[in-house]
């Protein structure tokens, strides 16, 4: 077997998982299209314009964007210029139509999952590890329901309570990925004025507090708190997410969300600046061990039920 083949090989346990994983499938598409690709001795320029493609469709496709898969005939187009051998056609083919197949998320209507938040969700979905850094709420994967509630509802003040209700429900079938076997490594960094600020009731902010002393137990989460005394903290401005991806040739990518909308970065240089702020932020932060005391020394002195 080639060492193309190989590592074409490596992509067959995706062909028969149950779960639809399209966001997923769709990068890995890409990605082995470009190695493909640049094995046969072709610019992408060269490519696109040989199957009378657009530059920028091109890009599309090696970098698994949009909300749908490209189609069946462009990448067959794809593999013949290429000359891809039988077996890595097939692989990618099945690949493909796998892409196809929605994932849970994809039920919700484009209201509650426009395509930049589809694409994140998707994006955790296919996660190995999450780091992530939260200056104003809990990151959206330990939030309580009566929490998000009271996020969405600040958020939202003129949403309908249905509205409302089937933002929760989606925050919460979210926030199951960390239950599951495979479940990514999540590394949440919290500012302290996190835990401080009361959303819903003092009631709600102690089950908070409580779930997130919880989950800092398992041992796939790892949660840090900046403490307020720390006054040169290396902290952004908006909240940051840097998702890995495990082996398979993928890219890291950054998301920084905003009111409405997002920007997803991929570009090597830019993700490695936020790793770096992220790496220094941990530094700044207290240690796993003293976060969770401060997380129940919080608790106690601001949140006790007596």
């Amino acid at each position: 077997m080639s060492a193309e083949s190989h590592r074409i090989s490596r992509l067959e346990p995706y062909l028969t998982q149950t779960q639809p994983a399209p966001t997923l499938l769709k990068m890995l598409v890409g990605v082995q299209l470009a190695g493909i690709r640049e094995d046969a001795g072709l610019s992408q320029e060269q490519a696109a314009r040989a199957l009378g493609f657009s530059p920028a469709k091109l890009s599309r496709i090696e970098a698994g964007k949009g909300r749908k898969p490209p189609t069946e005939g462009d990448v067959r187009a794809l593999l013949r210029l290429y000359e891809a051998d039988e077996y890595e056609a097939a692989v990618l083919v099945k690949l493909l139509q796998r892409a196809g197949e929605p994932g849970w998320w994809q039920r919700y209507d484009k209201r509650l999952m426009p395509e930049w938040f589809d694409r994140l969700v998707g994006l955790q979905e296919a996660a190995a590890a999450i780091r992530t850094f939260e200056i104003q709420y809990v990151p959206g994967l330990l939030q309580t329901a009566a929490y998000t509630r009271a996020v969405v509802e600040r958020g939202l003040p003129t949403a309908s309570a249905a509205e409302v209700q089937r933002r929760v429900e989606l925050r919460m079938r979210r926030r199951e990925l960390l239950s599951r076997p495979d479940a990514p490594q999540l590394w949440a960094i919290l500012d302290e004025s996190v835990l401080m600020r009361v959303l819903g009731s003092r009631e709600v902010m102690r089950e908070q507090l409580e779930h997130l002393v919880e989950m800092a137990g398992l041992p796939h989460v790892t949660v840090q708190i900046v403490p307020l005394d720390v006054t040169n903290a290396s902290a952004p401005s908006i909240p940051v997410t840097y998702l890995r991806f495990g082996g398979l040739e993928l890219p890291d990518i950054v998301y920084l969300e905003h009111i409405r909308s997002a920007n997803f970065l991929e570009d090597r240089d830019e993700t490695e600046e936020y790793r770096v702020v992220l790496d220094r932020l941990a530094d700044e932060a207290l240690d796993p061990r003293a976060s969770l005391q401060l997380l129940r020394r919080t608790l106690e002195e601001r949140y006790s039920a007596r």
